[in-house]
């Protein structure tokens, strides 16, 4: 096995190509590691991204913040721009493993791995989230959404990889939450993860809603109906209703040691009406 550090995207794309697919991709590690140490794969080649000054860092324009895909939690986290416009992201990443983990772990690498529990994406989804990629065909964006197919695969193509990610700019009376159980108090595998994020107009009517759920089928969900459930009201118990049973509705989960079918199709109502609730209160406290 060899280990490649590149400085350029040019490069990584190069020695991606190189090896025709027998590459893995390093962001943090936190992940690759277990599995290497574990013999799940064996790749050829190991290639750390860490290098490359367009995957680290944080920085905003009138788009938003651009977070580069190999920024560990721990800084996104001590970010205070980003966790005043975006908790709700901020909160789903601070629940990535320990204290420890999130100073290697990363946000293109927990979507990457592509599990359905996965935390950080949930909230991604909800805020609007957008991937940069670069790959051999060029550069290009895709919705958060659209990036995990299948438990352990993705939409990327051969070659490619997540450079950063777009988080919107957040409008006045806008808010966002993220919310999870799991049978442990801390670091466990989410048995159901929730992710709300909305937009109040003057009146304190809904305007925009995303809602993302995790762990409740075979990718990471954006749930437009529950979504809908919000728009062009007041987020009063009728619509948190209809938003609970909708979250409820999109679910296609297993049964496993965590939690049967049926606890996770419940649970997945009462998370996303609970954040729906705390993104309402973060979006009537902020004006401008």
């Amino acid at each position: 096995m060899d280990y490649r550090s590149p400085h350029s995207l040019k490069e990584a794309v190069d020695l991606l190509a190189a090896h025709n697919g027998a590459a893995h991709v390093l962001a943090g590690g936190t992940d690759l590691l277990v599995k290497l140490r574990a013999g799940m794969v064996s790749p050829q080649l190991v290639l750390d991204l860490k290098a490359i000054p367009q995957l680290r860092g944080i920085t905003s324009d009138a788009r938003g913040f651009r977070i580069g895909a190999a920024t560990p939690c721990a800084e996104i986290g001590e970010h205070a721009e980003v966790g005043a416009a975006w908790p709700g992201v901020v909160e789903a990443l601070q629940l990535i493993g320990s204290t420890q983990i999130q100073g290697r772990a990363t946000l293109g690498g927990n979507l990457c791995n592509a599990s359905p529990a996965a935390d950080s994406v949930p909230a991604l989804i909800a805020a609007g989230a957008v991937c940069e990629i670069a790959g051999p065909g060029g550069e290009r964006e895709v919705p958060v959404e659209n990036i995990v197919t299948s438990p352990g695969r993705t939409s990327l193509a051969r070659g490619e990889f997540v450079v950063a990610f777009r988080l919107p700019k957040a409008p006045a009376r806008a808010g966002d939450a993220y919310l999870r159980f799991i049978p442990r108090t801390e670091m466990d595998i989410a048995v159901v993860g929730a992710g709300v994020s909305l937009v109040l107009d003057s009146a304190g009517v809904c305007t925009q809603a995303r809602v993302g759920l995790g762990a409740v089928a075979p990718t990471p969900l954006l749930v437009a109906p529950a979504a809908k459930a919000l728009i062009g009201s007041k987020v009063d118990d009728a619509a948190l209703s209809a938003l609970a049973a909708a979250a409820s509705a999109a679910c296609k989960p297993i049964d496993d040691k965590r939690g049967t079918i049926a606890y996770r199709i419940k649970v997945s109502g009462v998370l996303a009406r609970r954040a729906a609730v705390i993104a309402l209160e973060r979006a009537r406290g902020r004006n401008a």
